[in-house]
């Protein structure tokens, strides 16, 4: 029985994922509500597949599923969302997320996501998915996210709109140190103040908008 741990913000959508796959015979052994409490079930439970939303709160899906790719290498990570475009998929893909799954597809594509990667496999379940890995290969995909796993993580949580004590405290970092990444970050991205650096979150999918 494959083992499965869930990661979304919304109860009601991890209700129903759980369902989904308690009756396709799956073992849904923790929810989680944000990306850090993700990562910190998959260290300690060890699951096969991790489902993760890409726009959960405090750490992201896709930097989420980095995460517990290496703190649990046998963990295999299926981002389940709403976002179709290519940079996302390829934000993913780069994580080493090895399914994309989008919520407005039949259920059945995630339980075929699940079984697919749990054996080693890839799944890439829409048309747009497909694009963005053939765009990827040919060198016409949207440039890289210039900023690293832990700046992006800033940027999630200044666009959630945690202050530098807030962000001090969920990174386990100084007040000082939280706030030399924000300016680094605004500095790197060529923004000035909040609002700009809210929309390049939503635009990247690090939150909703």
């Amino acid at each position: 029985m494959i083992r499965v741990l869930l990661a979304d913000d919304q109860q009601l959508v991890r209700r129903g994922v759980r369902s989904l796959l308690e009756t396709a015979g799956f073992h849904v052994v923790a929810e989680a509500s944000d990306g850090f409490e993700a990562v910190q079930l998959a260290e300690r439970l060890k699951p096969e597949v991790a489902v993760l939303d890409l726009a959960i709160p405090l750490l992201n899906g896709a930097d989420a599923a980095r995460e517990i790719r290496r703190a649990c290498p046998e963990t295999r990570a299926v981002i389940l969302t709403v976002y179709d475009e290519p940079h996302h998929v390829l934000a993913a893909l780069r994580a080493g997320v090895t399914g994309y799954v989008l919520k407005t597809k039949a259920p059945e594509n995630l339980i075929q996501a699940i079984q697919e990667v749990s054996r080693g496999g890839t799944y890439l379940a829409s048309g747009t998915s497909i694009d963005a890995v053939l765009a990827g290969i040919n060198g016409e995909a949207p440039s890289e996210d210039p900023l690293t796993p832990r700046e992006r993580q800033v940027v999630q949580l200044v666009a959630e709109g945690k202050t530098n004590k807030e962000i001090a405290a969920i990174l386990g970092v100084s007040v000082k140190t939280a706030d030399s990444h924000r300016a680094r970050i605004l500095k790197k991205l060529k923004l000035r103040g909040t609002a700009p650096l809210v929309r390049y979150a939503i635009r990247r999918g690090l939150i909703q908008p």
